[in-house]
């Protein structure tokens, strides 16, 4: 007789509730294996953790509390840099984790699909970010850093539209905006490794903005609503920070998010 298999969600919530950041990156591939070969049940029978478990040596501070960057001049300059761009990713797998295991039941398993794969590339991204830092003599949870990411996830919580609108469509292409001018800075103080991080980050970001834009517009398709108005209307509720050019509008439009969407609203 066949044993029955786990269920996504309970697979999904163990990645969640994993704390220490390198077994976390193991969770989350593993997650995203184990569904891609059907070893897991598509199926949702636990609920997914309010939090999501982070290491306890991370100090968590309000945005506006957190001491700001100077030039990248300075080897501490240099780890604070890398050391903030390692907590995006580190919240990242979380983010994708939670996105597939909250609203997976309600929006299918291509949408289970896709947000376990961008959970793989976001642990992937964070292992080479931590590497960086261990080269820089340093690792994460070293420095202080916010809460905001996840604060987004749960003020979206409640619905799968909100979550898409503000997570891949205005958090991470955000990304896409900050990270060109960010790797031309880390190239020209000579790091071609941390220019080749980012660029594999870049790449991979626009197929995550991609997933978020294309389910978000079935979800308006299903309701009957005009995309352009409900994105600009749940970024109003949702969105307690302004959209800020400079915007890149080419890795924006390859990602699925027109121009239109974001200008009228900067």
């Amino acid at each position: 007789m066949t044993p029955p298999r786990l269920s996504v969600a309970a697979a999904i919530r163990g990645a969640l509730l994993t704390a220490d950041p390198i077994a976390k990156v193991f969770a989350a591939r593993q997650v995203a294996r184990d569904w891609r070969l059907g070893r897991l049940a598509f199926a949702f029978d636990v609920a997914m953790p309010d939090r999501p478990a982070w290491p306890a040596e991370v100090e968590l501070l309000p945005p506006r509390a957190m001491p700001k960057r100077g030039r990248m001049g300075s080897p501490r300059n240099r780890i604070a840099l890398w050391h903030s761009l390692a907590h995006i990713e580190f919240v990242a797998i979380d983010l994708a984790l939670d996105m597939a295991g909250r609203f997976g039941a309600e929006m299918g398993q291509v949408f289970v699909s896709d947000f376990l794969s961008v959970a793989a590339d976001e642990a992937m991204h964070f292992a080479l970010l931590a590497r960086k830092l261990d080269s820089l003599d340093s690792h994460y949870g070293a420095l202080p850093t916010h809460d905001g990411l996840w604060s987004a996830a749960h003020d979206t919580a409640h619905d799968v539209a909100a979550r898409l609108a503000i997570v891949p469509m205005v958090l991470e292409a955000r990304g896409l905006d900050v990270t060109p001018a960010t790797l031309e800075r880390v190239r020209a103080q000579g790091d071609e490794n941390g220019a080749k991080i980012l660029k594999r980050i870049l790449d991979d970001e626009i197929r995550h903005v991609a997933f978020g834009s294309k389910h978000f517009h079935e979800i308006c398709a299903e309701r009957g609503e005009n995309p352009r108005e409900t994105w600009q209307n749940l970024v109003g509720m949702h969105f307690a920070g302004a959209l800020r050019p400079p915007f890149n509008d080419s890795a924006r439009l390859a990602g699925g998010l027109p121009r239109e969407y974001y200008r009228a609203i900067a």
